[in-house]
C-alpha cells in the first residue's frame, strides 16, 4: 500500500465555527462539500473529540469560511492545533456575526457560508453534520481558495490529529520508503512541519539554502506559529 494515494483526493481548507450561549468554537476542516442544490445544503465532518462538535450539537448552527491561498499560517495554527476549551481562538481575529449570531471568520478567507443543522450522522471517529444555507458572502472575488494539496506540498503542513484524513507521519514514511533529502531538516514538535534548508520558507520570505541556525530569532513555524525552541533536528 502507498498512503500517498489518499492525498490525491481533492480537498479544500476551511474554518468551521459555531457558538452556543457564550461559548464559541472553531477548527480547521478539509471536509466540506455541497450535497444538495435545492435547498442548498453542505456537509461537514467533525471529530467527536472536537470542542466545536459539542457546540454544533447544542446550537444546531455552523458556518464555514473558505481559506485563501495566502492565508496567515498563524491563523491555521490557532484553529487547527489548539483547543477552544482552554484558548480563545477568536482573539485578534476579524470575524462577523451571522444572521443567527454565530461568529464567521473573515480573516484570510475568500468566502463564507452560514448554515442551520438539519441532519447528523455518527460515523466512527467523526460526526457528519448536514446544514441548510441561511446566508453566504463573498470576501475576495479573485482570491484563490487554499487547497489541502497546496497546504501539504507547498506549505509542508500535515493534517491535525483529529482530521478525518490524519495518518501518522511515521506510517506514511515507512510505507512510502522515500529517502530523506540530503539536506538539513528540522521538525516542529507541535504540527510536524519540516523546515528544509534546501527549500527555505517562501511563506516567511526565507530564501532556499538558509540554515535553520541562521533563521531570525523571531521566526516561527509557518503552520502553527511555534517558535524555534520547539523544533528538533531530524
Amino acid at each position: 500500500m502507498n498512503f500517498e494515494s489518499y492525498f490525491k483526493i481533492s480537498y479544500g481548507l476551511y474554518i468551521v465555527t459555531t457558538q452556543s450561549g457564550n461559548k464559541r468554537g472553531g477548527y480547521i476542516a478539509n471536509t466540506v462539500f455541497q450535497v444538495t442544490s435545492n435547498p442548498p445544503q453542505f456537509a461537514i465532518s467533525c471529530n467527536k473529540d472536537n470542542y466545536t462538535t459539542g457546540l454544533i450539537k447544542e446550537s444546531e448552527l455552523f458556518s464555514f469560511s473558505i481559506l485563501s491561498e495566502k492565508a496567515n499560517p498563524a491563523l491555521i495554527g490557532n484553529f487547527g492545533y489548539k483547543s477552544g476549551r482552554d484558548f480563545d481562538k477568536f482573539e485578534g481575529v476579524n470575524y462577523l456575526n451571522g444572521k443567527t449570531g454565530i461568529p464567521i471568520v473573515t480573516d484570510s478567507s475568500v468566502a463564507w457560508f452560514e448554515c442551520k443543522l438539519v441532519q447528523s450522522y455518527e460515523v466512527g471517529s467523526h460526526v457528519i453534520f448536514i446544514g441548510e444555507v441561511i446566508d453566504h458572502g463573498l470576501i475576495e472575488e479573485k482570491g484563490k481558495p487554499l487547497t489541502y494539496s497546496y497546504y501539504r506540498e507547498v506549505l509542508k503542513g500535515y493534517s491535525p490529529k483529529n482530521a478525518p484524513t490524519y495518518i501518522e507521519k511515521e506510517v506514511i514514511e515507512a510505507v512510502a520508503g522515500d529517502p530523506k533529502l540530503q539536506a538539513e531538516v528540522w521538525q516542529c514538535q507541535l504540527c510536524h512541519y519540516e523546515y528544509e534548508s534546501a527549500k527555505g520558507d517562501p511563506i516567511s520570505g526565507i530564501k532556499p539554502g538558509t540554515s535553520f541556525l541562521d533563521l531570525p530569532d523571531d521566526w516561527v513555524c509557518p503552520i502553527c506559529g511555534a517558535d524555534k525552541s520547539l523544533f528538533e533536528k531530524e
